[in-house]
């Protein structure tokens, strides 16, 4: 996925609810376009919080059933008990918001998606404004680029603009998004640095280096 930005492949524009958004409007939002979230913003267009469909669900919790809880309750249970009663977004909605800027690389906002286990970011712009959203499904649509396109790709980007290679003694062959790499290359280190340009392009699945020094009569870094 290197080169590409969030601003890439995000969604754009954004499903908004505003502070004082009614409950029963905020489930209409959900409903009508099919989304599981909806970011709640401020007159600057800034994300304050998120209410998604468990928030709203709260409604249903029990724990939140009974008198107003006491002023030496855990803040969870406050904020669980008012939740629950909740008439407008900004009642209900969660935060901080969980944002990455439209200019991060892919790569890295897919990354913290996993290592955080996050099911979207929202991506603001340097102002700090809501400008779409960065799903998981987004990020794994990289890897549904059409073989031409990917083996178009692979040809430009790595054999002529990165190593120079001759046409005549090189070729490219992509099936299923696995990338198959023949021909002869002027040293051993063109034949790793080929596979490691490769392997890092969008919609590339995997690398077979089948790849030749110039004068070698084996083949070099074969990844089956």
């Amino acid at each position: 996925m290197t080169g590409l930005l969030v601003s890439d492949v995000m969604n754009w524009p954004v499903v908004t609810a505003a502070p004082d958004t009614p409950f029963k409007e905020l489930i209409d939002l959900l409903a009508a376009n099919g989304i599981s979230a909806v970011p709640v913003t401020n007159g600057s267009g800034r994300p304050v919080g998120v209410v998604s469909e468990r928030e709203l669900l709260a409604r249903y919790d029990r724990r939140a059933e009974g008198p107003r809880p006491g002023l030496f309750a855990s803040s969870r249970r406050r904020r669980g008990w008012a939740r629950a009663r909740g008439r407008k977004a900004v009642d209900v909605m969660s935060t901080p918001v969980r944002v990455v800027r439209q200019d991060e690389p892919l790569a890295d906002a897919a990354r913290w998606m996993v290592e955080a286990n996050l099911r979207r970011l929202f991506v603001v712009d340097g102002s700090g404004a809501l400008t779409g959203v960065l799903a998981r499904r987004d990020v794994l649509a990289v890897f549904l680029r059409p073989d031409a396109e990917i083996k178009e790709m692979v040809e430009r980007r790595v054999l002529r603009q990165a190593l120079w290679a001759d046409p005549a003694t090189t070729s490219v062959r992509v099936d299923d998004g696995v990338v198959t790499l023949t021909g002869i290359v002027d040293s051993p280190g063109e034949v790793l640095r080929a596979e490691r340009l490769t392997e890092v392009l969008p919609g590339v699945v995997g690398v077979r280096n089948q790849l030749r020094c110039a004068g070698d009569r084996h083949e070099v870094g074969v990844r089956p």
